[in-house]
């Protein structure tokens, strides 16, 4: 058999065709996740043809797009019709100081929503959505990382920043990372079925496709404070879950005295940094034993917890329950305990949060 015909894709076939429009510095990760599930897709074994669905890798210009890490993905093409797609995906990634995207790619996004085209976007992606006017009255999903950053530059946006993907009729925001693949699988098991969604996820030796409504591991709390310092405290916390900040070091690493940053922290949050932090763990730790079947023991040194039974004494302070019997009455779908995390808001109500802890 003529071997440019077994390379070729069977145009006739398609039946999931996505436009990857990459934006400058996109991120690499939620980049990769998403194609590789439409690539272990597209076809039979381990051939990569464009058989079942195709993509298309643009930018503004056509040239290579660079990502945050570093590395080019080419060839890219100028911007196709957006008619040719089924979606039209924007990846974003580092946000520069203005906006999100250039005039000719918002313009470009424009029309897509004109002849309607669904219009996605990966991590940042929605930056640009909303940028071209296209989120209007519509659901927005944003990593907690980007909470903050989405809330300042568009206050009129309501985010959602506690779920994977939302899909919101044409307008579908995901956010980011490996959940880029759930939102692939997603589309494969509409467009192809689940038997392919579900050869993709294995190939990726990942279990099983998550749906939009799953948890993001991490809530955020910067809408509610209003003060810069503690707002990039609350961040660096947040990214030492597992190995917590003392006090005087993240004073430090904000130029301001133990003293004053304990204040600042008592007028935002009626607690100290090290109170917050230790509740915030302490949350982190109960969303791990909801989501996933790890040991207490793991889930207290990933907490940043010096051993499972200050965990579990401090847990049993906070939740009125043990782990063990928080995961088992999650388990068992019942209301007592697999509720106490809503009841308790640490993000709505600190100080309530506060004096369970203490």
């Amino acid at each position: 058999m003529n071997q440019a015909l077994i390379d070729s894709p069977q145009t006739e076939t398609v039946k999931l065709s996505v436009g990857i429009v990459l934006l400058p510095r996109f991120t690499l990760l939620p980049f990769a996740a998403f194609v590789d599930c439409l690539r272990l897709s597209a076809d039979r074994g381990d051939t990569s043809r464009p058989v079942n669905c195709r993509w298309d890798f643009m930018t503004v210009s056509g040239e290579a797009a660079q990502s945050s890490c570093g590395a080019r993905i080419s060839p890219c093409t100028t911007f196709q019709s957006p008619k040719r797609f089924d979606y039209l995906v924007v990846c974003g990634g580092l946000l520069p100081r203005g906006r999100a995207a250039d005039r000719r790619t918002l313009d470009y996004l424009r029309e897509a929503a004109s002849v309607g085209v669904p219009l996605v976007g990966l991590c940042t992606g929605p930056f640009a959505l909303i940028e071209a006017g296209l989120m209007r009255n519509r659901q927005c999903c944003v990593s907690w990382f980007h909470f903050h950053d989405l809330t300042s530059r568009f206050p009129d946006v309501a985010p959602v920043a506690d779920r994977l993907f939302v899909v919101d009729g044409d307008r579908i925001t995901c956010s980011g990372g490996v959940a880029a693949a759930d939102l692939a699988a997603w589309m494969v098991e509409r467009h192809l079925g689940r038997a392919w969604a579900q050869k993709s996820m294995h190939i990726m030796l990942i279990d099983r496709p998550r749906s939009g409504n799953t948890a993001q591991p991490q809530p955020t709390l910067y809408d509610r404070i209003s003060d810069n310092r503690v707002r990039r405290a609350l961040l660096l916390i947040e990214q030492r879950l597992s190995d917590p900040i003392a006090t005087p070091e993240l004073a430090s690493m904000l130029s301001m005295s133990r003293r004053q940053l304990e204040r600042l922290f008592r007028d935002e949050l009626d607690m100290s940094p090290s109170q917050f932090s230790r509740t915030l763990r302490l949350r982190y730790g109960y969303w791990l034993l909801r989501e996933t079947d790890r040991s207490t023991a793991d889930i207290s040194t990933e907490c940043g917890f010096t051993d499972s039974a200050h965990f579990s004494r401090r847990f049993r302070e906070l939740f009125e329950c043990t782990p063990a019997s928080a995961r088992q009455n999650t388990a068992d779908k019942t209301k007592n305990t697999s509720s106490a995390i809503d009841e308790i808001s640490f993000f709505e109500n600190a100080s309530q949060c506060l004096s369970k802890t203490l």
